[in-house]
């Protein structure tokens, strides 16, 4: 199994008729996604290579059926089609756009929390469930089948995670990148709690960087609620404090979100935390119990 998408997960593309809508949406059906179409307002009729282009979300619904959206469109504009796929119920929301401001973002959580929808980023790579489908930014050749559940922060450690698990024959059931804003439609926990649940999720793997106190959440939670074997990294150790480092939410400040408070509460939840991505594989073997 894998969570949120799987091959039967019917997408659509917003923002489908600019430059990155149209390469995504074209490498998400070479991997065998079923993109059913996308949105451009104005652009209602024409085609993207052979998907049909709707001028809005409820368009598109009353001529398909969609299980999912996912957001190709400039930052200015990003809430607004957050908005349109949550008003129309769109079951799960991906937005790929970085640069949404964070006041903007604090409406949106809610806002979408409200229609009953899930949201995942923004500033994101996506999600993918290998073999199965992809819906995001992902290169999709790095990925296996697997029963490795990951979720992170960062899209680049994902990647260089996921090249790790795949060389050692570690496949992936589902690969989550939640965003690395201040804040993002899903978080840790979310996430945890469905690989939890998921039976043919065996392990799992939390990347978390500097910034917030999600990480430190997180390992509370999985001390109290998940059985499954976890293994983390967390990046930015020798990052100053007071400067952001990359993600808008890769900020020390004050003394919190630092690297070594979120490796003290993993480790005190019994997670290893690995000096780099590579010790990812074999921490995974020994706390599985695989030789």
């Amino acid at each position: 199994m894998s969570i949120l998408i799987d091959k039967n997960t019917k997408v659509l593309v917003q923002g489908i008729t600019g430059r990155d809508g149209a390469f995504h949406a074209l490498s998400m059906l070479e991997y065998g996604t079923n993109v059913v179409g996308g949105v451009t307002p104005g652009k209602g009729g024409q085609k993207s290579g052979e998907l049909p282009v709707y001028n809005s979300v409820k368009e598109a619904l009353a001529a398909k059926t969609v299980d999912c959206s996912i957001i190709f469109v400039p930052a200015r504009f990003a809430s607004s089609a957050v908005r349109e796929a949550a008003d129309n119920r769109v079951p799960l929301i991906v937005c790929i756009t970085e640069g949404v401001p964070v006041n903007e973002m604090l409406e949106n959580y809610y806002y979408v929390q409200d229609k009953g929808v899930r949201l995942i980023g923004p500033n994101c790579p996506g999600l993918i469930s290998p073999g199965k489908a992809k819906v995001g930014i992902m290169p999709a050749r790095i990925h296996l089948p697997g029963d490795i559940g990951v979720i992170s922060r960062s899209g680049t450690l994902t990647y260089e995670l996921v090249y790790n698990l795949t060389v050692n024959k570690m496949g992936q059931s589902t690969c989550v990148g939640i965003g690395g804003d201040a804040v993002v439609g899903t978080g840790y926990i979310d996430l945890l709690s469905m690989f939890e649940k998921d039976p043919e999720t065996k392990a799992i793997v939390l990347i978390g960087e500097i910034g917030g106190e999600e990480e430190e959440k997180a390992a509370e939670y999985i001390k109290a609620h998940v059985t499954k074997p976890v293994v983390s990294f967390i990046s930015g150790r020798s990052a100053p404090a007071d400067k952001k480092m990359g993600h808008a939410g890769a900020i020390i400040s004050q003394g919190r979100g630092t690297a070594k408070a979120k490796i003290e509460a993993l480790n005190k939840a019994g997670i290893p935390v690995a000096d780099c991505p590579s010790q990812i594989p074999l921490l995974l073997k020994e706390k599985r119990g695989v030789a």
